[in-house]
């Protein structure tokens, strides 16, 4: 095997133009670990946050938090999967995932079953997250109502439909366009609003906001007694919104955050059961989700269209 493999790097923090094809060395797997040569490598907001210098990465930096492959190696101690089994695994913890070669935790590695190898480089990170927020952060009871920012991207796309699944009474989400309010609809959302008339939309039992800024305080508001606001992004790049834990006090709401790179790092296995539960959901088709195929070398591209806002779905990268 050659010792070099394709990547796309992140040599200096900056705007999308950094981004810059490269020869870097394969990696190899460390104990608990598998290598996987990389088929395609899901395109994702938080790999504009390494970009940018806003996570503090190493550089050169090997950007991508999820794949879909094949198990090209065995790390010791690692049972239940083989080398060759076509596999989607979460590559959150250190990235790497916009090369031919990754390595990830064994127990962020789900088996394909029957999922189309496309679609499922985009499961890892945001299907997951769907089910973890849901189930594990918001505690969802049957009947309850959601209300879901940013609804027609990745990770929304996602919640709407999990909530559904779940059992949830009304599932509402925003967009932040008009253009997005169909393309939302499809996603397991009874309705669809501007993020502006979010005011209107009542009272919720579970809010997630990924989107921050003003939307910070307005999800607030929206909390029934004992309503739980999930933070998970701050898409806005707004500053940050306080929140005073006497006014949580006095009106019985709570407030959460999630992170699944930290969460991946201290309780692989957690994770990993919400990532094999979100490919077999992708498999029978209970759970859609939606890809753009692009060439790994339109990775720029793919960084532009995700800071503008215009994407539906998600954007997957070819690698091989």
């Amino acid at each position: 095997m050659t010792n070099s493999m394709k990547a796309v790097t992140i040599p200096e923090f900056g705007a999308a133009e950094v981004l810059r094809l490269a020869s870097v060395p394969v990696p190899e797997p460390g104990p608990g670990e598998v290598s996987i040569d990389v088929a395609h490598a899901g395109a994702n907001f938080a790999e504009i946050l390494y970009r940018q210098g806003v996570v503090d990465v190493p550089l050169p930096f090997v950007p991508g938090i999820e794949v879909s492959g094949r198990i090209r190696a065995l790390g010791e101690g690692v049972t239940g999967l083989a080398v060759g089994e076509p596999v989607a695994a979460l590559t959150i913890v250190a990235g790497g995932g916009y090369a031919e070669v990754v390595t990830t935790a064994a127990g962020l590695v789900a088996p394909l079953g029957g999922t189309d190898p496309v679609v499922a480089a985009a499961v890892p990170s945001n299907s997951t997250t769907a089910f973890l927020v849901l189930e594990l952060v918001a505690g969802l009871k049957r009947g309850e109502r959601v209300l879901v920012h940013a609804a027609a991207g990745g990770v929304g796309s996602q919640l709407g439909q999990v909530a559904r699944l779940l059992g949830a009474g009304r599932v509402v989400g925003t967009v932040g366009s008009a253009a997005k309010i169909a393309a939302a609809r499809a996603y397991g959302y009874d309705e669809v609003v501007l993020r502006d008339e979010v005011g209107g939309t009542g009272e919720f039992d579970v809010v997630v906001d990924m989107v921050g800024g003003p939307m910070r305080r307005a999800s607030l508001d929206r909390l029934a007694p004992l309503g739980r606001l999930v933070v998970m992004g701050n898409a806005s790049g707004a500053e940050d919104a306080g929140i005073s834990a006497n006014e949580l006090w006095f009106t019985n709401r709570t407030v959460a955050g999630f992170n699944l790179a930290a969460l991946s790092a201290v309780a692989p296995e957690t994770v990993g059961r919400a990532l094999r539960r979100a490919v077999a959901a992708v498999a029978d088709g209970t759970l859609r989700v939606d890809v753009e195929p692009l060439p790994l070398a339109d990775a720029v591209v793919a960084h532009r269209r995700l800071e503008s806002g215009s994407t539906t779905g998600k954007l997957v990268l070819r690698v091989r």
